[in-house]
């Protein structure tokens, strides 16, 4: 018969038996729950590279019961066996593997494009008794990557997203275009060795870190082949969900047009002989013509910007006619005077018509003013030569008269002698 003390034992003993297996079951249910909390496909494999454990989502992905994925071999579920076995190996190798891109395959033939990430795990004394894979699925952020390339390349202008290193991340067609460099040399190149003045270009890009964005900054960028390409800087910082600036996004306007349709514009500006003036909607100098400074003899930097009807001797019926303009949309040879800053004064007559943007919007006033000078002082010498003209006319005339009157006197005096000789 058992002791007391015996019996005493084997109770102490059983009693441990019931906590340390309760203690497991508790940690293969706490396990468990870990395993199950995994919105990704979790799968625990062998060193044969056999399922051992796994989740819901992972039978869900792969529309396999769980029963029949117990001992598969891993491998099998996946488009490119051999590669996700490679993954697998270097995961043993390394002890762990980050966001390797795989395809698994559903039994029903549906892929799901995944980012394999797996490690070692080990028993208490540091043996390695297999590996833990999370296969998150990537379907939705590679649609939104799509969508987003999608938008890169739907814009006509070259679009690049720099990294905060300056490092190119990402870039549409119309870079590789205008750079001249494939997609592959561009990505992770500095962004900056592209333009004619890389720290100019690096100044902007601080400065869209400093205050958010930046626009219409002027640079040019060069093609692999010498070409140019003058461009308007326009970038701003993109951000992660947790408003961590992660780069910023660019997009440079090519100004070539622009600047050949402003040169073209500046051509016509300058073929007019007559000062030619281009007056916003507040009555400030925009642009203006050689003439134009040199009627005013006045430097083109100070006449931009300044108030236009300053330089005429009736500044408020310049400003009248002006307005003339807004309410009819033109006027036609308006006379005023202009006034050089040595004091020298020019009449001249005054031709606008309104200027608009693409929609119909009105920018401002396009003023010619037809210099009169030449044609008022013709016309002043054929006015004095008129009145000449009428002078010697009126003196013909008295001398005419006069000249008819003695002749007329001696006709009379002649019939008086005739009378007088008839009488004697």
């Amino acid at each position: 018969m058992d002791t007391k003390k015996e019996k005493t034992g084997k109770a102490m003993n059983s009693e441990v038996a019931i906590n340390l297996a309760d203690a497991q079951k508790q940690s293969s249910e706490y396990a468990r729950s870990l395993i199950e909390a995994s919105l990704d496909p979790l799968v625990t494999i062998s060193t044969e590279g056999k399922i051992t454990d796994m989740n819901e989502a992972t039978v869900n992905i792969m529309g396999i019961e769980r029963e029949k994925l117990i001992g598969s071999d891993f491998f099998d579920y996946f488009t490119e066996p051999q590669k996700a076995r490679e993954v697998y190996q270097e995961v043993f190798a390394k002890g762990s593997v980050a966001d390797s891109p795989l395809t698994l395959r559903h039994k029903n033939g549906k892929l799901t494009d995944v980012l394999f990430n797996g490690s070692v795990y080990k028993d208490d004394k540091g043996n390695v008794l297999g590996v833990v894979i999370v296969a998150r699925d990537v379907t939705a952020q590679k649609l939104l990557s799509r969508y987003s390339l999608s938008l890169i390349e739907a814009s006509l202008d070259p679009l690049v997203t720099i990294s905060t290193e300056g490092k190119i991340t990402d870039m549409n067609e119309a870079t590789v275009n205008i750079t001249g460099i494939e997609r592959d040399k561009l990505i992770g190149s500095d962004f900056f060795d592209y333009f004619t003045e890389p720290q100019k270009a690096r100044e902007v890009y601080q400065e869209v870190f400093a205050k958010g964005s930046v626009a219409d900054s002027p640079l040019t960028l060069r093609h692999k082949n010498g070409k140019l390409t003058d461009v308007l800087f326009n970038g701003s910082v993109y951000k992660d969900d947790r408003g961590n600036v992660l780069g910023v996004v660019i997009v440079a306007r090519d100004v070539t047009a622009q600047k050949l349709l402003s040169r073209y514009s500046l051509s016509l500006i300058e073929a007019s002989l007559d000062p030619l003036v281009t007056i916003s909607t507040e009555g400030k100098i925009t642009d203006m013509n050689e003439a134009t400074v040199n009627i005013t003899g006045i430097e083109r930097e100070k006449l931009i910007g300044s108030d236009f009807f300053d330089y005429f001797t009736e500044p408020q019926k310049a400003r009248e006619v002006y307005q003339e303009v807004f309410a009819k949309g033109f006027v036609i040879d308006s006379p005023l005077k202009l006034r050089h800053k040595n004091g020298k004064l020019t009449d001249v007559l005054f031709n606008g018509s309104v200027y608009k943007d693409d929609r119909g919007n009105v920018l401002g006033v396009v003023i010619v003013a037809r210099d009169i000078t030449a044609q008022k002082q013709l016309a002043e010498r054929e006015i004095a030569g008129r009145e000449k003209e009428l002078m010697r006319i009126e003196e013909l005339e008295r001398f005419r008269k006069l000249t008819v009157g003695r002749e007329l006197k001696m006709i009379e005096l002649k019939k008086e002698i005739e009378e007088l000789k008839s009488k004697n």
